[in-house]
């Protein structure tokens, strides 16, 4: 089973396939400082091949979520060097994952700001906010001036990573976050140099993956794409537009040579995604937790079949601090609730068990 074999992510050399995916957890407080819980949490999963992070923001006004961490002050850079140097202790690897909320927030969360966005275009619903449901407001869309500030933003929290201890970064293009809302039209309908066709509404993911590329070294860099995921109103309905785009990303970040490609698809091993893996012309780290649980016989399966040379894992790592030993060796698995995803505690955070020794 090759699933368990090492293999590398550009520079990054990999013990084994199974890759922690990035979760969303809310344990970082008000000041977005990862604390003792987080250093522990994350030490606990550094058997996985490659963790890489929950979202965390590049600046005060990209914060998505109370309790998220950031990656932005002097503070938030040292508590995240504690988790670097406990995963790190226990033999592991680690990237952050570089995340703008985009208009997934509100100014009660972000402190005080308007969100951002491709368009001024709201998402329809509510948010929970520390003042309770609130309706998401209309985002600010930035001037074409205004992008190349965007594009610093995320270049500056990645060498902050770096400095805090990071192995490399991924740049979060997915989930309805403020990249994947430059990529659909049902989120991006500017009419200038960063919107209107699919190279246009591809150009902003392309410049800051580039420079982030630039900035820490491609071989540490990787980004994560949900194409068709439908989520947050991102909605990608029109197959070939949706194909047209996503190669024009592809073609666009190709040519830098990054660590992988993230991958969140009901289908991995399906045609598009298969196509979307031969225009990136790298490693596939593929994610196939669409609202399902990635079993082990089918992460193997992935892997054995050659449809990607790594897989990230949710939930099962969440309730299995030693998912690798206990795949490995196909024994008992911890229950997973969902109830405690959430929460400010150890409770669904730390307090799984491992396997005895």
């Amino acid at each position: 089973m090759q699933l368990f074999s090492p293999t590398s992510l550009g520079s990054l050399e990999l013990s084994n396939r199974v890759v922690m995916a990035p979760l969303t957890r809310v344990r970082s407080g008000a000041t977005g400082v990862p604390n003792d819980l987080v250093v522990e949490y994350y030490a606990q999963r550094a058997t996985t091949g490659l963790i890489v992070s929950e979202g965390t923001y590049t600046s005060a006004v990209s914060q998505a979520y109370p309790g998220q961490p950031g990656i932005v002050t002097p503070e938030q850079v040292e508590g995240w060097r504690r988790v670097t140097d406990a995963v790190h202790a226990k033999g592991g690897l680690i990237v952050m994952q570089l995340m703008h909320g985009g208009r997934v927030t509100h100014p009660s969360i972000n402190g005080g700001s308007a969100p951002i966005a491709p368009s001024a275009i709201a998402i329809q619903g509510d948010v929970r906010t520390p003042d309770g449901k609130l309706p998401y407001p209309v985002p600010h869309a930035p001037s074409e001036a205004e992008i190349p500030d965007l594009v610093e933003e995320m270049t500056r929290a990645a060498r902050n990573a770096i400095s805090a201890g990071f192995d490399g970064v991924e740049v979060h293009s997915a989930n309805g976050y403020l990249l994947h809302e430059f990529l659909a039209p049902s989120s991006n309908i500017r009419d200038d140099a960063y919107g209107g066709s699919p190279g246009k509404r591809a150009r902003f993911g392309i410049e800051v993956i580039t420079s982030v590329a630039n900035e820490v070294g491609a071989d540490r860099v990787g980004v994560r794409i949900s194409p068709s995921h439908g989520i947050q109103d991102v909605i990608e309905s029109d197959a070939d537009e949706t194909r047209a785009t996503y190669e024009a990303l592809l073609d666009g970040i190709a040519p830098l040579g990054l660590a992988y490609l993230s991958l969140l698809h009901e289908d991995p091993a399906g045609e598009f995604a298969q196509h979307l893996r031969a225009r990136f012309g790298g490693p596939l780290m593929a994610n196939s937790g669409f609202g399902v649980v990635t079993t082990r016989e089918h992460a193997a399966a992935l892997i054995d079949d050659d449809m990607a040379e790594t897989i990230a894992v949710g939930r099962m790592v969440i309730a299995n601090p030693d998912l690798v030993r206990r795949w490995s060796d196909d024994l008992e698995l911890n229950e997973i609730d969902a109830s405690t995803f959430y929460g400010d505690d150890a409770r669904g955070y730390t307090d799984y068990p491992a396997l005895a020794s």
